[in-house]
């Protein structure tokens, strides 16, 4: 049709939500206000650079209208048409050519514009009669406001919201600062009484993560510094790798300023997680460089041997770690978002650290490194040392403890490699082990966030009056504000209910709730959101969601954590299997709030026109529709212009009038002969029920079937749900089923990663292989994958995480850092043979020297993200996972590794030697038997 709008394509971005929210309220009349926030307030914030624009929400607006009396009008043989023509003509202010006056040419303009009210009601219209009659005799005319279609209140007083979107490169936290700095000056400029409150600001949530996570990072520095005296109880030492850290953090900030990656969680997350591994390489080093010292070598000689000796080691243990993140070309989707920026930012601080490493950390220990004999008890036995002191004690209780570990450890090599079957089978029974606790962890697709926000929708039955809607909403407020961890309740009533800050249905209602920070409260806002749920279900005559504010319930409906989509061709039938799904849902144990898509249809007033009769009285059917528009929805005729401003004149029929059908039935049509035919006469009016909308999914209808979970994991709700679906829902032919919601994204990112997962541990075999080359030695070192699993679950259990992407990542990351000990322990034990000296004692006496090394780069890995993976506050939920899989993953993975490893390397080595015996007798007998012939 052509007043039909243009079709809008949109992608669906977290960015298309507005990023700052903001209520205003005002002892000024509601039109001014309006007025005013539209002629200073959105213009002010519109010009701020970054912002796409600024929407309002609520608010009257000024509108003039010709209400007129159709009694009246077919008092004195008028029509609405013939009004239209009349008033239209009146109002104008046109160009009529040019004069010349004297020696002037001067244009000549008709000013017949209304000046007044007056002018607009004196107007006069001719009627068949050939009298005249002026306007404010048809009716009333009213300077009023327009009839409201929404309304928004901020904890139940009457305000108009403002929801300011940024442009989609702009950045979210500089935006919203330069927003917040116009509306402190804003304050100082509008009337006294007038509030500006941020109702919600996204940036000052991803600046509190952001805040949280630097303070973990350099919680994390410390602990691996101090890792690193404890272990070496030297000052040196640990000044050395002090130097390194900001050396090469400084490096990873500029290959991530120039990679274009902006601070957020997962790249922080990166740099968190780098910070344990950023000083790994440099342990390794600076721990060779040290025994070498304690070994009698000059500083010089200690820095180019050790560093030398274990150099291509930590080269390959660190390409292991960055090969595993070349797969994220491969993973699709959001997991493909979160991982990039992620890997992008550990691979940069890894490949700095190395270069560090290799190069800076040899070059201060040939200057810096200094190393005094130890006592009996392995501490520096200098003359200014007090054996009295607190420090000696306690290093020489460390250096006493780490002697009986090493000699501890000596012992349960010498034992594992006894008895090899016994360690494997005992291994295999804990991974499997681990293995069955994978559902007790659960899945989902991204950990909720508690943001301190969350959002109710309510809707009436198809229909209802704003004023209804009002009249819930109302209800529910007082619920809510009662809640004591409520701090703002902001109501859109006449609300688009996604969020995007758009108008809707009169029927629709949205409460924005912001809560108090998570340190003033005591619960989560997902356990506030299910008490408000449990309050207002049982209020009747409405549908009320309640949703914790997560990142994909506030992009709408199409991302509810469970979809059942049904695709079929007939509507009624879709719609009776949707009504058994829900029932079956229902019935489903963590379940709330099952919804169908279309449950109703909306009433419908049809006015099908008898063209027959029609055509009988000259009359077309859009002569028709354009009559009946004008009496009860309105039409613009003209603008009056007040001031700067310009007001629309509406013509439409009083409220009284266009409320029955009977008043319907009589408004009169103007036929070509002059004659007046009621539309009665030429249409019948019946009332019926509408479709609300048609979905389809490849062109072929749906109905979907939603829900939101609570108190159960995503994975094991779909997990039921599916098994219930199958045994009890018979589907006629022609009809499926198909999953949408959360629950596809989880299923197709855990797809895409477990596939980057494979295809990650292939590169860092392929890498080994090049490093050892060898085939054999690297698959040893593989040995130490599959353990991880062990502490992954373990670290969930602990914190209480589910599997999910975040963690997955996790997963994949493990790939290549749990090699890293075993590569430096296989490196190490082969040097030692290739010096000539025994497989069992090379493979004890590499234990022992690499202990320390393994322990320390372990440590400090494990230690930099301690913090974040016991992380509480805003912003904890998005890195523990990715902590907890990797911390635990690393724990069980570092000492099983230091058994296991060993007990594989030996029975490969012992299988190798068969075949190399096998294959010399082979050939000795392929040379002996010519001879014998």
């Amino acid at each position: 049709p052509a007043e039909a709008g243009d079709p809008m394509v949109i992608k669906m971005d977290p960015n298309l939500m507005p990023i700052v929210q903001i209520g205003a309220t005002s002892d000024l009349e509601s039109a001014a206000f309006k007025t005013l926030l539209e002629d200073k307030v959105v213009p002010r914030l519109e010009r701020i650079e970054g912002v796409a624009s600024v929407s309002l929400m609520g608010g009257d607006e000024r509108e003039i209208r010709l209400e007129v009396d159709p009694a009246r009008l077919s008092y004195y043989g008028l029509t609405l048409p013939q009004l239209l023509q009349a008033v239209q003509g009146d109002n104008v202010n046109l160009s009529s050519g040019t004069a010349g006056i004297g020696s002037q040419e001067m244009l000549v303009r008709l000013k017949g514009e209304f000046r007044s009210i007056e002018d607009l009601g004196n107007v006069s219209v001719f009627t068949p009669l050939g009298t005249t009659v002026r306007l404010k005799d048809l009716g009333e005319i009213v300077d009023g406001y327009k009839e409201q279609t929404s309304l928004s209140k901020l904890n139940g007083e009457t305000a108009i919201g403002l929801g300011v979107s940024k442009q989609s490169d702009a950045n979210t936290v500089q935006v919203s600062r330069e927003v917040r700095k116009a509306l402190a000056a804003l304050r100082q400029e509008l009337p006294e009484g007038t509030e500006l409150k941020i109702l919600m600001d996204q940036a000052e949530y991803i600046e509190m993560t952001i805040d949280n996570m630097a303070q973990n990072m350099i919680i994390g520095a410390i602990l691996a510094m101090l890792i690193l005296y404890i272990f070496l109880r030297n000052i040196r030492t640990t000044f050395i790798i002090a130097l390194s850290m900001p050396i090469s953090i400084v490096a990873t900030f500029t290959m991530v300023y120039f990679g274009g990656i902006s601070l957020n969680i997962m790249s922080l997350g990166g740099l968190a997680l780098g910070m344990g591994m950023l000083v790994d390489n440099s342990i390794v080093i600076l721990e060779n460089i040290f025994r070498h010292r304690e070994g009698g070598f000059s500083r010089k000689d200690a820095a180019v041997e050790g560093a030398g000796e274990v150099s291509m080691a930590i080269t390959a243990s660190t390409l292991t770690t960055i090969a595993v993140f070349f797969p994220i070309v491969f993973v699709k989707g959001i997991a493909s978002q979160l991982f990039r920026e992620l890997a992008l930012t550990v691979s940069f601080s890894l490949a700095a650290s190395l270069l560090v490493a290799l190069t800076l950390v040899p070059m201060f220990s040939s200057r810096m490194l200094k190393v005094t004999p130890l006592d009996e008890n392995g501490v520096a036995n200098g003359n200014r040392v007090n054996r009295n002191s607190l420090r000696y004690r306690v290093m020489a209780g460390w250096g006493r403890a780490f002697k009986k570990l090493e000699n501890g450890y000596g012992k349960l090599l010498a034992a594992s490699l006894r008895r090899r079957r016994r360690v494997i089978i005992i291994v295999t029974l804990i991974v499997f082990g681990s293995v069955a606790l994978i559902p007790v962890v659960g899945a989902e697709f991204i950990p909720a966030m508690d943001q301190g926000y969350a959002f109710i929708t309510i809707q009436m039955p198809y229909g209802s009056k704003l004023e209804e809607t009002e009249r819930v909403t109302a209800k529910v407020e007082e619920i809510v504000t009662a809640i004591p961890e409520i701090e703002m309740a902001f109501s859109t009533i006449g609300a688009d209910t996604t969020g995007l800050g758009g108008s809707g249905p009169a029927e629709n209602a949205r409460i924005d709730l912001i809560l108090s920070d998570l340190s003033e409260r005591t619960r989560r806002t997902d356990e506030v959101a299910e008490e408000i749920w449990q309050k207002v279900q049982d209020i009747a005559g409405a549908e009320i969601t309640v949703s914790g504010g997560d990142a994909a319930a506030m992009m709408g409906h199409s991302m509810a954590p469970v979809e059942i989509r049904v695709e079929g061709d007939d509507l009624t039938v879709l719609m009776e299997i949707a009504e058994q799904i829900k029932a079956l849902m229902e019935a489903v144990p963590g379940t709330r709030e099952v919804e169908i898509s279309r449950e109703e249809g909306r009433p419908e007033l049809e006015v099908v026109v008898d063209r027959s009769k029609a055509a009988q009285y000259g009359l077309s059917p859009a002569q028709i529709v354009s009559t009946v528009r004008t009496a009860m929805q309105g039409q613009t005729i003209t603008r009056f212009r007040d001031g700067g401003e310009e007001i629309d004149v509406v013509v439409i029929f009083p409220k009284k009038d266009r409320e029955n059908l009977a008043d319907l039935k009589s408004i009169e049509l103007l036929s070509p002969t002059g004659a007046k035919i009621p539309l009665g006469e030429v249409a019948e009016l019946t009332v019926s029920q509408g479709l609300t909308d048609i979905g389809r999914r490849n062109q072929t209808r749906i109905i979907s079937v939603t829900c939101q979970i609570f108190g159960r994991d995503l994975n094991s709700v779909t997990r039921d749900i599916s098994a219930i679906l199958d045994q009890q829902l018979q589907l006629p032919d022609g009809y499926s089923l198909s999953t949408g919601g959360s629950a596809e994204e989880m299923a197709d990112a855990f797809g895409s990663l477990t596939k980057a997962l494979l295809l990650a541990i292939a590169l860092v075999y392929m890498i080994m292989a090049a490093q050892f080359e060898s085939f054999l030695h690297p698959f040893v070192i593989m040995f130490s994958m599959p353990v991880t699993i062990v502490g992954v679950v373990l670290g969930l259990l602990v914190t209480g995480s589910t599997l999910n992407v975040i963690s997955f990542i996790g997963i994949i990351m493990l790939a290549g850092i749990v090699v890293n000990n075993a590569i430096v322990l296989v490196d190490y034990i082969n040097t030692l043979r290739k010096r000539g000296m025994e497989r069992r004692e090379a493979i004890i006496t590499g234990g022992r020297v690499r202990l320390r090394p393994i322990l320390m780069t372990a440590l400090t890995t494990i230690l930099g993200m301690l913090p974040l993976m016991f992380e509480v506050g805003e912003g904890g939920e998005a890195g523990a996972p990715l902590a907890a899989a990797i911390v635990g993953g690393l724990t069980t993975s570092t000492l099983l590794t230091l058994v296991l490893v060993p007990v594989v390397y030996s029975i490969f080595d012992d299988w190798g030697q068969k075949l190399v015996n096998r294959k010399k007798k082979k050939q000795s007998g392929d040379a002996v038997a010519p001879s014998q012939g």
